[in-house]
């Protein structure tokens, strides 16, 4: 299912949002966005391992019903394959679980906003630096 023109959000995204920068929230906010499952892992994650773990946990749980959490499935797991490998091929290794949010964002063709540059060396995704 093609979702273009819509927002997929890396984790850095999410925590600048909690941050409340203003010009972030405000295009969140005017926004379709959507959040792969991996995101919230590590959002869950990092609550876990934080000083405010019962209240990062609550904020979790009200961001996940209020946006669209997309699941991984047999056409992520494809994309995942080829980005890996293209990756390799470049000498270009990035972190296993933004490989899977790339791969959500090519299956879905969702623009996927982030401020980690190495998203740059995927080919055929669409990114935004908010």
């Amino acid at each position: 299912m093609k979702m273009s023109g819509s927002y997929l959000l890396d984790t850095n995204i999410v925590i600048a949002f909690y941050e409340g920068e203003p010009k972030l929230v405000k295009k969140i906010v005017g926004s379709e966005i959507y959040l792969p499952y991996v995101v919230i892992g590590e959002l869950r994650y990092g609550a876990e391992k934080s000083g405010r773990k019962s209240s990062n946990q609550k904020q979790i749980d009200a961001l996940v019903e209020q946006v669209t959490v997309l699941p991984g499935s047999a056409t992520t797991a494809k994309h995942y394959g080829v980005i890996k490998s293209q990756l390799k091929k470049k000498g270009r290794p990035i972190p296993e679980n933004d490989i899977w949010i790339a791969s959500i964002a090519k299956e879905y063709d969702l623009i996927l906003v982030t401020r980690d540059d190495h998203f740059s060396h995927i080919e055929g995704i669409k990114q935004e630096a908010w």
